[in-house]
């Protein structure tokens, strides 16, 4: 689709002048350095993201030759929205090889920088126009695991993108800022089957292929995408309020996985006892042949490690409660997305809050143990990688460092301490409307506060300052005899 028609305006003829002068100095460009690498000012992840545009919608084409080892064939498209004047348009995106570049269906100029993709439209681009831009490139599943992207399992992929690893897979504008629709088109071996975010919308045999179309009802963030293509079958089962259930398994463990499987509706109707109805259109757990480390909420479809769910030594309570703890996610963290990644505790706090309160009333696991431990630590998860809600940096070449303690049972240590001030009535009420009136959106710590406050009827500002910001670690509400040990050093944790 060409770019949105209007008047020409100075400013238009100017950028278009430009473009002319720059074609007519091949020579001199080329010598050039290529243009920076843009970012949103993330503080903790200062170049992810880019200004100037609001994506609608990425439609993804992905071609899989049965070999996880080799680069797939991948199209991606891009509908967006201008929202300033560009000369260029930044794509994060590495990781790949780019051989084409159309902004409204002509062909564009296109440089890498770091890991951006630049794109340098035939055309001028004006707030307000409407962007359609697609790039041909591979995407590649080597590389070192621990940066996240494509996992390779014992029989094909999935996707492990948190927090900024997205556009190791694809081109995007890869920040929660920007949520947008996706469709996924996946040909792959007829032998494999593929599955991704959302609902199935078509499948077309193609002899030896068959290509498999996904499509998620809901808007989403880069970092959630998920995309499994092994050989699987896929499980169906009902929901609460006749929700789609499907779960993604192994063949060969398909009767081993069924005891796990099958409590997914319970945790759901638990879940929504919680916090209200579940927000999206399908849900299900994707078990993977492979060890990542940790377990990750992909929205619609929680990723899980094989050797949680059948290896014989993790009690039953610890895999029920960390079950749930993905499945609190698709409220907190992924209908309600964080605005910058310093906001990453309104995730984590609140799935390990569901996680240990459902711990207690399931397994027996006592809640206020657990957040008396998490006190005693906290001091020293605050000196080890910050407060909850200013986190440091991850460490250099280690981006899934920011997954630290005090982002789990850390924040959920803040949301304890929030229900014994303000009471488990309005605190109840303040989480049931945090994700109600939040919902598809990406928010803040300041929103979160400002709802407290509303619901509590006084202004709770001090209180969270000391909480989500302060070196130590206030005194608990009702618990004046708690007590956090001196700092020690702590160990990372990981995404989940």
């Amino acid at each position: 689709m060409p770019l949105t028609s209007r008047k020409t305006s100075p400013r238009a003829r100017w950028l278009r002048s430009a473009v002319l002068v720059a074609a007519s100095a091949g020579l001199v460009a080329a010598t050039l350095p290529p243009p920076p690498p843009l970012g949103i000012g993330d503080p903790l992840f200062p170049h992810l993201g880019n200004p100037g545009y609001d994506v609608r919608s990425y439609d993804i084409g992905l071609t899989y030759s049965g070999r996880n080892t080799e680069p797939l064939a991948a199209v991606t498209r891009i509908s967006a929205l201008a929202t300033a004047d560009l000369e260029r348009i930044n794509l994060d995106f590495t990781h790949g090889e780019v051989s084409a570049v159309t902004v409204g269906g002509d062909d564009a100029d296109f440089a890498t920088s770091g890991e951006d993709l630049v794109i340098t439209p035939a055309h001028a681009v004006e707030e307000g126009d409407a962007l359609e831009i697609a790039v041909t490139h591979t995407s590649d599943p080597r590389g070192s695991a621990g940066t996240g992207g494509w996992v390779r399992t014992g029989d094909g992929l999935a996707m492990a993108n948190q927090a900024d690893a997205a556009h190791r897979v694809f081109p995007s504008n890869d920040h929660p800022a920007d949520k947008a629709y996706f469709t996924f088109r996946i040909t792959a071996p007829s032998t494999l089957t593929a599955v991704a975010n959302g609902l199935p919308a078509g499948r077309a045999e193609n002899g030896a292929t068959t290509t498999w179309t996904y499509r998620t009802a809901h808007p989403m963030a880069t970092e959630l995408a998920q995309v499994s293509i092994g050989r699987s079958t896929v499980v169906h089962r009902t929901g609460p309020h006749g929700l789609p259930v499907r779960d993604v398994v192994p063949t060969a463990d398909r009767e081993l996985l069924e005891p796990w499987l099958k409590r997914t509706p319970a945790h759901m109707e638990w879940m929504e006892r919680q916090v209200g109805r579940y927000p999206f259109e399908t849900y299900g757990v994707l078990v993977a042949d492979a060890v990542t480390g940790f377990q990750l909420e992909t929205q619609t479809l929680s990723l899980f490690e094989r050797r949680l769910l059948t290896e014989p030594g993790y009690p039953e309570w610890y895999v029920d409660s960390i079950m749930v703890h993905e499945l609190a996610h698709q409220w907190f963290g992924n209908s309600v997305s964080p605005r910058t990644w310093s906001d990453l505790w309104l995730n984590e706090g609140h799935a390990s809050w569901y996680e240990a309160l459902y711990a207690e009333e399931v397994g027996k696991q006592s809640l206020e143990r657990r957040m008396k431990a998490a006190y005693a630590a906290s001091d020293g998860w605050r000196a080890a990688g910050g407060p909850p809600a200013a986190p440091e940096p991850p460490s250099p070449g280690q981006k899934i460092s920011l997954f630290r303690p005090v982002v789990y049972d850390g924040s959920a240590l803040v949301l304890y301490a929030l229900r014994q001030e303000i009471g488990r009535d309005a605190f109840q009420s303040l989480q049931r409307r945090w994700v109600s009136e939040h919902r598809d959106a990406s928010s803040t710590t300041a929103d979160f506060i400002a709802l407290a406050s509303q619901i509590a009827e006084r202004d709770l500002s001090a209180f969270f300052a000391g909480w989500l910001y302060a070196e130590k670690t206030p005194a608990m509400p009702g618990h004046p005899d708690w007590s956090s040990r001196a700092p020690q050093p702590a160990s990372a944790a990981k995404p989940g």
